[in-house]
């Protein structure tokens, strides 16, 4: 248990640490808010490649070891990236270059990486039956510490320095290798033929629109994850830009938040217990849906900070809501493909966040703020009416822990991937 902690807290904290520090450079360093969103574009378009080909990586060759591949060449990246770093010019072409390469490439990696970490804990989730969104808490509260000292680590680290920024990365890239633990029996499992990538997704998009219960989720969570997006990709500049903030308050924001955020998820795990699943999303919806729209209105650095965090609670909330359900409905047997399709369709706002962001002025981004929270709030309420519709397709079943409800097609055994 202790070597699985530190493998998903080591590899949380190296993505964090990159994803928010890389866009930060590119913000301190050029001062061009058209290069930032490009850069958070180019940090999120390679990461729809990993998911499409991530699960059916997983199946075909077990999470640990596409793990473990990852991990290490992240690594590598990283450390020539800070080498090279060390003798060119700090704010010239060629580190912006670098930078930008490094955002793109290394979030390829890390989204890899978090597929093959994510199969893992869905192993757990459904060895744990009715106790799998205490497993996900544990598992989300890793996440969100990582959430938290990720900005305020990226923002130290580069106020010394990008190199040592990427040499830190490097190292727990390294040390998520070193700690990988082994995939479970049934992630061996043997299933004949070794299926395309599309066949794969294919079998993966058959199963999300065969579990409406899924398929709300994954249409709330779109509109929402565009709301969030967009905060985040437009936070560096709000706080440096508009409030004339330097980047240490943009890592100790969204740290802050990470705290409250991982608060939240602790609570959840009680409040699921007494209250169920809907209650408690269906509560974490309105409260990231009111926050978003303060946000947009936020006057100030100090009132920008409170209602991050009201965000990031609320998000906390649904991603517990999130994983639990993913792990009761979807079957082990397509795991893989269907993470993967349901995680594109999630992700897919972020690189069309960070498009919107280089393409409008510092000055619309509160607007563009504003018309997400409605969106988002649309898109919510409709989708927890739906998740309330087909309740008992996600009701927890001890003695099934791999539910399939009968609307899933059965592939075919030329159409069956291999067990995740």
């Amino acid at each position: 248990m202790a070597r699985s902690s530190l493998m998903r807290a080591s590899d949380a904290l190296a993505t964090q640490t990159a994803t928010y520090a890389i866009p930060l450079l590119i913000l301190v360093t050029t001062r061009s808010t058209a290069l930032t969103g490009a850069a958070f574009l180019l940090e999120w378009l390679p990461r729809l490649m990993a998911f499409t080909i991530g699960g059916p990586l997983v199946d075909r060759f077990r999470a640990d070891r596409v793990f473990r591949t990852a991990a290490l060449a992240r690594m590598l990246l990283c450390a020539t990236a800070a080498c090279a770093l060390a003798v060119v010019p700090a704010a010239g072409t060629v580190a912006t270059v670098i930078a930008m390469t490094v955002g793109a490439v290394g979030g390829l990696l890390s989204q890899a990486c978090f597929v093959a970490v994510e199969t893992l804990g869905a192993h757990a989730s459904r060895a744990a039956g009715t106790d799998a969104h205490r497993v996900q808490s544990v598992q989300i509260g890793i996440d969100q510490s990582a959430l938290l000292a990720g900005p305020l680590l990226g923002g130290l680290l580069l106020a010394v320095g990008p190199t040592l920024m990427l040499t830190v990365v490097a190292a727990l890239s390294a040390t998520a290798a070193a700690s990988t633990i082994t995939a479970p029996p049934s992630a061996d499992s043997a299933c004949s033929g070794v299926r395309a990538v599309a066949a794969s997704l294919r079998t993966g998009w058959r199963t999300v629109r065969g579990i409406p219960a899924l398929a709300w989720l994954v249409t709330g969570l779109f509109a929402s994850n565009l709301a969030l997006a967009v905060t985040q990709a437009s936070a560096p500049i709000t706080v440096i830009t508009s409030y004339g903030h330097s980047s240490i308050a943009v890592g100790t924001v969204w740290s802050a938040a990470g705290l409250v955020s991982l608060a939240a998820v602790a609570a959840c795990r009680r409040a699921i217990d007494h209250f169920g699943l809907w209650p408690v999303g269906a509560a974490g919806a309105a409260v990231a849906c009111a926050a978003c729209l303060a946000t947009a209105l936020a006057p100030n650095l100090g009132v920008y900070a409170v209602t991050i965090g009201a965000l990031m609670a609320g998000e906390g909330a649904l991603t517990v809501v999130l994983r639990t359900l993913r792990a009761r409905l979807i079957p082990a047997a397509v795991f893989g493909s269907t993470l993967s399709v349901t995680i594109v369709l999630i992700v897919v706002p972020m690189p069309v966040a960070g498009a919107l962001v280089a393409a409008l002025p510092a000055s619309a981004l509160s607007g563009l703020l504003l018309a997400c929270a409605v969106l988002q709030g649309l898109a919510m309420a409709l989708a927890f009416r739906g998740l309330w519709h087909h309740r008992a397709s996600y009701a927890p079943h001890p003695t099934a822990p791999d539910p399939a409800p009968a609307s899933i097609p059965v592939p075919s055994e030329a159409d069956a991937p291999r067990a995740a």
